[in-house]
């Protein structure tokens, strides 16, 4: 009795459980979420120890799968805005930028309705509307843009065969050549981890 009880309860867990989000070729995925950019590093500059405060905001990827389980990703966001800190000096900068990625990704094969995958590509960021504040107002302050790679790993959770709730983490290689007043300070490292959560709809 207990042996058809288990069997019982283990095929009505199996009909209630949400199929795995599959991924053929052909297929796009759209995800909306939101995503947390955290530097990770700090940098010793002509001007002092420089760090990078993190910031949340609203993100978008686009996936199209070339081969089946194989994806081309593109990730977008709205601009992310740092203030910029000297050892010292408190807040001396405030910065925008906007972080496209690509990547290629991998889905592994899976009946379960997590679904984890992993991939690599190339980021590149563009600073805009940089503001010297703090000890640096009235300063000009620049900072160029910047390539980079991208390591990319997170997990689908199926809500249905066509969408699914994604966390996901990037690791993305950025620094920058900064110049005050037209002084070139050094390299700012930021390399921050992008944490993101999203809903995804496959097409």
């Amino acid at each position: 009795m207990k042996q058809i009880t288990a069997l019982t309860l283990a095929a009505l867990m199996a009909s209630t459980a949400a199929p795995a989000l599959a991924q053929d070729k052909g297929d796009f995925l759209i995800g909306l979420g939101i995503g947390y950019v955290d530097p990770s590093e700090k940098s010793n500059t002509a001007a002092g120890r420089i760090d990078v405060d993190g910031n949340l905001r609203p993100t978008i990827t686009v996936e199209y799968f070339i081969a089946d389980r194989i994806g081309i990703e593109l990730l977008a966001a709205w601009p992310f805005q740092h203030d910029v800190n000297l050892q010292g000096a408190g807040t001396v900068a405030e910065v925008k930028h906007l972080p496209p990625t690509l990547s290629l990704q991998y889905h592994f094969v899976n009946t379960s309705p997590v679904t984890p995958f992993i991939g690599a590509g190339i980021n590149y960021t563009y600073f805009f509307d940089e503001d010297g504040t703090g000890a640096l107002a009235g300063s000009k302050v620049d900072l160029d843009d910047s390539w980079g790679l991208a390591l990319h790993a997170g997990i689908d959770y199926a809500i249905n065969e066509r969408s699914a709730l994604r966390v996901d983490v990037r690791y993305i290689d950025i620094e920058t050549d900064t110049k005050v007043d037209g002084v070139d300070i050094g390299k700012v490292k930021i390399d921050p981890w992008v944490f993101n959560l999203a809903y995804v709809m496959k097409f």
